[in-house]
């Protein structure tokens, strides 16, 4: 086939498409990214490939007319197309809860309070902060969540309820080594710490670096489930990380982790992991 030829081709093709057909593609193409963005760093990367394997091999099949092995391999196809829905049951359970994330209103530009009825102040900004130094510094491993729009209470319920005021003095006492709740999250909803020793889920991502603990894996397992900010200190090096939407930025000081608590709990734009980036790197 000619240049020309292709050329042709693309002008044909062009000029039967409609409008249906260019929102269409561009539905399927966000769908097929945010599910890719959903399994990244997963295992589940490496069952895509073999069904894209087996897909190739069931089209080469149909090709050279090999019978025998297309009609094996449809079936097997048709058998996979439920297989997938159970074998993907973590990852689109994911990409279902950020696409339920969704607020209409950002997109037009009439969102209210982006963080429900009430917002994080600053006096509880500032108490995490102060706790998480002075844990830094004693290097006491500490695991706090801050609710935003996803309501936690699946995993409230696996702690011990509280309802208490927040404080740095509080949060030391939670988190000393050999106390009933040291080993669990805080979670604190509406300015209020409600429960302690909850259990999160850890991050199924098989990426992370070796020294990551128990603590950042949970941090990070429920960061990709939820909007919250997760704040953890490492008991083994004492360094201040903080995890949201799926991300992990670590060797915080007390001042950079209040300027990222400060930009993403009490303004009113969306902000993400990439306000924490910058706001580290001015402090570095």
């Amino acid at each position: 086939m000619g240049l020309d030829a292709v050329f042709d081709y693309i002008i044909k093709f062009i000029r039967v498409l409609r409008i249906n057909d260019i929102i269409d593609i561009f539905i399927v193409a966000i769908a097929v990214y945010y599910f890719m963005n959903a399994i990244r760093g997963t295992r589940a990367v490496q069952l895509v490939k073999g069904i894209l394997v087996i897909v190739a091999v069931y089209m080469t099949s149909s090709i050279l007319r090999l019978h025998t092995l297309n009609y094996i391999l449809s079936a097997l196809v048709q058998v996979a197309m439920f297989g997938v829905i159970v074998i993907f049951q973590p990852e689109l359970r994911t990409l279902l809860e950020k696409m339920g994330r969704l607020k209409v209103g950002h997109f037009l530009g009439i969102a209210a309070d982006p963080f429900g009825e009430k917002r994080i102040t600053e006096t509880v900004i500032e108490s995490v902060s102060r706790a998480a130094a002075e844990m830094s510094q004693s290097r006491t491993g500490a695991l706090i969540v801050i609710e935003r729009h996803t309501r936690l209470g699946e995993y409230m319920n696996s702690g011990t309820l509280m309802n208490a005021d927040v404080s740095s003095e509080l949060l030391g006492n939670i988190f000393v080594p050999s106390t009933p709740l040291h080993d669990g999250a805080v979670i604190i909803r509406d300015n209020k710490i409600i429960t302690a020793g909850c259990v999160l889920p850890l991050t199924a991502n098989t990426n992370l670096a070796s020294e990551l603990g128990t603590r950042h894996r949970a941090a990070l397992g429920l960061s990709e489930a939820s909007d919250a900010v997760i704040v953890v200190v490492s008991e083994e090096t004492g360094k201040i990380s903080i995890a949201i939407n799926g991300s992990l930025t670590r060797n915080l000081t007390e001042q950079s982790l209040k300027k990222a608590l400060t930009k993403l709990l009490t303004v009113t734009e969306t902000a993400d992991i990439e306000t924490v980036k910058k706001i580290f790197r001015k402090n570095r």
